[in-house]
């Protein structure tokens, strides 16, 4: 059965009931994640199992910021209008039947990291395991736009999601998680309004029936629940656009604060683990790294506080997901060991030693390091 035919299954079933967050927390504690918040379930993926080109869906990291919506997916629609020709409602079905791409793109929290950052910053207390890899499928965002037809003068686009709740500054108001794309990034980016993960219909958890996917972007720009497409004149100015996800740099009151956008380069070890005891002598360090600018273009890395050595990639780079990377290291121990992995990409950035602070704890990518025991 193609995927088009299981998601439409399921839509048939009447998939996308009350979540039940007991179940979905025991769920995620079997599949080994590390649950960090239970209401609006927030849970990172142990580094390793990370080391794969795509992360299975039952482990893929999740980031909420509500409780999981309620949607009926018969009688769901995805709503297009705002600076159009053209507005657009288009049921599950009609989306299905759009010509659709399947794209591996690795998403992560802007947030991930965030529990090292001194002086901290509020919020969920994520490790490095806020990523993951999956295959999305769906029809591109540019081509249901050229559908509607966006009209001359048009700004940004702005995507609404289901999932709504307290603004997390403590007033009483309720608000829904809205972001924007300029308008330009929303036709280029190669974004897709993905209905399928990894070869199945996108879990409830995930965002069902719809969710966008922003390659290169902090996984804050995917909405998921995504219920409509506004393209507007002006500069969208919503909480999670310009109060909450951005960088507030602590630069003597100089500059506003910045949205989160692309991507930092980072590097991730994910073999050996942290605290595992290794015979003496070598072993074979494996990672992933990735960049939300351009490709990785070297992993370095570092054992016992020694000088940075260049490690391999491994197969061919992917245009949107994470790289693999491998290195022997060598004299290792007796002793605890410390080993330690850089990112750089093709446009010059280079991960570092200690991420410029901001407030609010974002793109924090300090260099991931971990230590061994070797016997």
């Amino acid at each position: 059965m193609t995927i088009r035919n299981l998601v439409l299954v399921r839509s048939g079933n009447g998939t996308g009931s009350t979540a039940d967050l007991e179940r979905e927390r025991l769920a995620a504690a079997r599949a080994g994640l590390v649950v960090h918040q239970a209401e609006a379930l927030n849970c990172e993926t142990p580094p390793g199992d990370l080391g794969e080109d795509l992360t299975p869906t039952v482990r893929f990291y999740r980031r909420s910021h509500f409780p999981i919506p309620v949607l009926d997916p018969a009688a769901w629609r995805l709503g297009v209008g705002g600076m159009v020709h053209r507005p657009l409602s288009l049921s599950l079905p009609e989306l299905i039947r759009l010509p659709a791409e399947t794209l591996a793109v690795t998403l992560e929290c802007a947030g991930n990291g965030r529990a090292l950052q001194r002086p901290p910053a509020p919020g969920v207390q994520w490790g490095p395991g806020a990523v993951g890899t999956a295959e999305w499928t769906g029809p591109r965002l540019a081509d249901v736009l050229a559908r509607a037809g966006i009209r001359p003068g048009a700004c940004e686009v702005i995507f609404g999601g289901a999932d709504q709740g307290q603004a997390a500054d403590g007033s009483p108001r309720s608000i829904r998680f809205e972001r924007s794309l300029p308008v330009r990034d929303a036709l280029e980016s190669g974004a897709l309004l993905a209905y399928a993960m990894n070869g199945q219909p996108l879990p409830v958890r995930h965002g069902y029936p719809l969710r966008l996917v922003v390659p290169g972007w902090y996984a804050v720009a995917s909405v998921k629940w995504l219920t409509d497409i506004r393209v507007v004149a002006e500069p969208f100015d919503g909480f999670f656009q310009a109060v909450h996800y951005v960088y507030d740099w602590d630069r003597g009151g100089h500059g506003a604060p910045e949205p989160v956008r692309e991507m930092q380069v980072r590097a991730l070890i994910t073999r050996p683990g942290a605290g595992q005891e290794l015979p003496a002598g070598g072993v074979i360090v494996r990672g992933v790294a990735w960049s939300g600018a351009a490709p990785v273009a070297r992993v370095e890395v570092s054992v016992a506080g020694g000088p940075w050595h260049k490690a391999r990639l491994v197969g061919a780079p992917a245009a949107h997901g994470w790289q693999q990377w491998e290195f022997l290291a060598s004299g290792l121990g007796p002793g605890e060991v410390t080993v330690r992995a850089r990112a750089t990409d093709l446009a010059g950035r280079i991960q570092p030693d200690r991420p410029e602070w901001n407030r609010l704890g974002y793109g924090t990518n300090f260099i991931h390091e971990v230590r061994v025991l070797a016997r």
